[in-house]
């Protein structure tokens, strides 16, 4: 079976975050993957993963308005300078965290811009992004998001993810590759894993169509964790689900499918 890291954003939110480690230990975890750290110092983020023995797989550029339901940064015209804070806080983060990747969240087409517009400055930004996290030997993702989660979000599709992939060309950009999202917008999960598995650095899941845990819906997980078996995936697969009950509960998935 894959790797798993616990996504701490959606994971234990019973608790304040800074005591989300010590509950992913205890779930047997030996990675997470967090959001958005940056509420937390990296000092208290180094100590929690020291104390309990966690590898810190991934994290997220800071994305401006994007979750408060706003267009974000990277392929909004004239944000680049403040998606290029974003990129040095990330890479503060990383640095200091030793993160293996580091995802960029396209953001939003604003209603009054033109999509060519937006695809060539999230490739420039990207373009930036990857060069910068090379730099550190850090590799960055771009996330294809499901429509009905987040309307008008650019990146939506395998497609998209690859044909941005190709117009960057840059040799640590890769993707991120969200099961839920891709399953929601009707993608085939096993051909789309199948077929782009070289380009994929890091996997999330969680069941369709509510987004929690493996077993409470309609994906076919023991398919899907075989198949990356097969294609002997080497990287860590996410586990960012809204469990279904409390948190601590939400984990016979796990037990069943862990190494």
């Amino acid at each position: 079976m894959p790797k798993f890291c616990a996504n701490l954003s959606l994971l234990f939110t019973e608790y304040p975050l800074i005591e989300r480690f010590a509950y992913a230990k205890q779930m047997g975890f030996e990675a997470v993957e967090i959001q958005f750290p940056y509420e937390l110092r990296i000092a208290d983020i180094k100590q929690q993963l020291n104390q309990h023995q966690l590898k810190l797989v991934l994290i997220n550029v800071p994305a401006g308005d994007l979750m408060q339901g706003g267009n974000g940064l990277a392929c909004v015209p004239h944000q680049e300078q403040a998606f290029r804070m974003a990129v040095l806080q990330a890479l503060n983060y990383a640095h200091e965290l030793d993160v293996n990747c580091v995802n960029v969240l396209a953001g939003r087409q604003p209603q009054d811009v033109d999509l060519l517009d937006c695809l060539r400055t999230l490739a420039a930004n990207l373009r930036y992004a990857a060069e910068a996290f090379q730099s550190i030997g850090v590799t960055t993702t771009l996330e294809a998001i499901n429509t009905f989660d987040m309307p008008r979000f650019l990146i939506k599709s395998v497609v998209d993810m690859q044909e941005m992939l190709e117009v960057v060309d840059h040799p640590t950009l890769k993707m991120q590759f969200d099961c839920y999202h891709m399953a929601r917008m009707g993608e085939d999960i096993i051909d789309s894993l199948t077929q782009y598995i070289a380009d994929i650095a890091h996997i999330q899941f969680a069941d369709i169509p509510n987004r929690h845990q493996p077993l409470t819906g309609e994906l076919d997980f023991n398919l899907i964790f075989n198949t990356l078996d097969a294609l002997a995936y080497k990287g860590y697969c996410g586990a960012e689900y809204r469990p279904l009950g409390h948190s601590v509960d939400s984990f016979g998935w796990f037990e069943r499918y862990r190494r």
